[in-house]
Formats: C-alpha cells, sequence, structure tokens
C-alpha cells in the first residue's frame, strides 16, 4: 500500500513539472484506448487571447487560444489554428493532412467529419506526417488515413477522457477561413 502511495505520488509529481517531456503511448492498435503512438503533452495553458499563438507543436494540440471555436466539419482550406485550438477544448478531434493527400484518403478523412461527430478536418501544409490526428494535450502522426489507429483515435479521444471542457458544444462555432 506504502509502494503504490509512493508510485502515485512520483507520477502526480512528474505530471505537474513544467518542464515535462512529451509521453508516447505504446498500447497496441488493436487495443482500446489511446492508439499506440499517441504523445501526450502536459502543462497547457486555457487562456482566450485576440493575438496569434506561437505554439510548441505542429500542429497545435492546447494552449491559449481564441475565445470562438471552430464549428466541426470537413474544410478545404486552412483555419485559425487558434479557433481550432479553442474546439479542441470543447472536446473535437482535429485531423489535418497535408493537401497533397491523394483524393481517396481525403473521402475518408470527409466521413469522420460528419455531421456530430465533434471531429474537424483541414489541410495543413509543411504537416510531419500526411496525416495527423490532436486532441487536447494528445497527438498521432500518421503516414495515411488509412492506418486504423486514427479511427481509433477519434473513437477514444472525441469528447474522451482529456477533454477539458466536457460537454462543451462543436457546433455553433465559426465556419469562416481566412
Amino acid at each position: 500500500m506504502i509502494v503504490a502511495a509512493l508510485v502515485c505520488a512520483a507520477v502526480l509529481v512528474a505530471g505537474c513539472s513544467s518542464d515535462a517531456a512529451p509521453v508516447t503511448s505504446t498500447n497496441s492498435a488493436g487495443s482500446a484506448g489511446e492508439p499506440q503512438g499517441t504523445v501526450t503533452y502536459n502543462n497547457l495553458s486555457r487562456n482566450h487571447v485576440s493575438t496569434p499563438v506561437n505554439y510548441a507543436q505542429t500542429p497545435p494540440v492546447g494552449g491559449d487560444h481564441s475565445p470562438i471555436w471552430q464549428q466541426c466539419q470537413f474544410y478545404s482550406t486552412p483555419i485559425v489554428k487558434e479557433q481550432g485550438v479553442h474546439s479542441m477544448e470543447h472536446g473535437a478531434v482535429w485531423i489535418t493532412y497535408q493537401p497533397t493527400l491523394p483524393a481517396d484518403q481525403i473521402t475518408v478523412l470527409k466521413a469522420l467529419s460528419a455531421p456530430g461527430a465533434d471531429v474537424l478536418v483541414t489541410p495543413w501544409p509543411g504537416l510531419p506526417t500526411p496525416v495527423v490526428a490532436s486532441a487536447w494535450g494528445k497527438q498521432l502522426q500518421l503516414q495515411s488515413a488509412a492506418d486504423p489507429r486514427l479511427a481509433q483515435f477519434v473513437s477514444y479521444f472525441a469528447n474522451g477522457p482529456q477533454t477539458p471542457e466536457v460537454g462543451a458544444s462543436c457546433e455553433g462555432g465559426t465556419t469562416a477561413t481566412p
């Protein structure tokens, strides 16, 4: 019992460190929960700001953001990143894709962003991989929209346990793009 308490205390202290390194999940792709390769980022600020934010991750996984959120749906042009971050605070999964992604893979992404799905899909030039799935404090880089870990990520993280504002809607946000 004492050992368990010490382990829990060590986890809490490590999780609260402001310079904690990202943690990558080793969960197997077929199991429930977050998919293998998901990276976790902690200690993300949640302030509403009216200025551009320089995020540490590309695309962002959380942090200061616009007071206006982006309506969850498919977009064929980039959105204001601070609005996408606000949508993730509401529980959205934000899927970004390289603009050169083949049309058949874009079709897969469109299907994931069906009405009511709490999924935002946008192109993002200069991504580190062809597809990146992000939720508040979580990110998974993928080589293809056909990777089964994408559906697992959406299933687990859309309004998932990492959501700061549980119950907040992704509906009713702006649909404007820059």
